[in-house]
């Protein structure tokens, strides 16, 4: 089954029952089982993914505040910004007629 199958039963309560009525009770009841698996599984990453993100927040203010308390800022970090590498710009083919 293809994901552009999948994401049509759950955008269509219709379809869902159309196909639900393919399964035995026995298949719909593992179905639901590796559903709620699913679920679950995506839950856990989501909070995961969120304490991260949280930690992340926390240290980055811990760091604003110690260049603060320091009598720093961003710009005494950084100093100059790096020269961009590459090739220049090609010029217009017009301006050389």
């Amino acid at each position: 089954m293809s994901t552009e199958s999948l994401e049509k039963i759950a955008r269509n309560k219709n379809v869902a029952r159309a196909a639900a009525r393919q399964l035995s009770m026995e298949q719909l009841h593992k179905l639901a089982e590796v559903i709620n698996e699913v679920i679950e599984q995506k839950q856990d990453e989501e909070r995961r993914r969120q304490e991260e993100e949280t930690v992340k927040a926390r240290k980055l203010e811990e760091i604003r505040e110690a260049i603060n308390d320091a009598g720093l800022s961003l710009d005494d970090l950084v100093g100059e910004q790096p020269k961009r590498r590459g090739r220049p710009p090609k010029k217009d083919t017009l301006e050389k007629a």
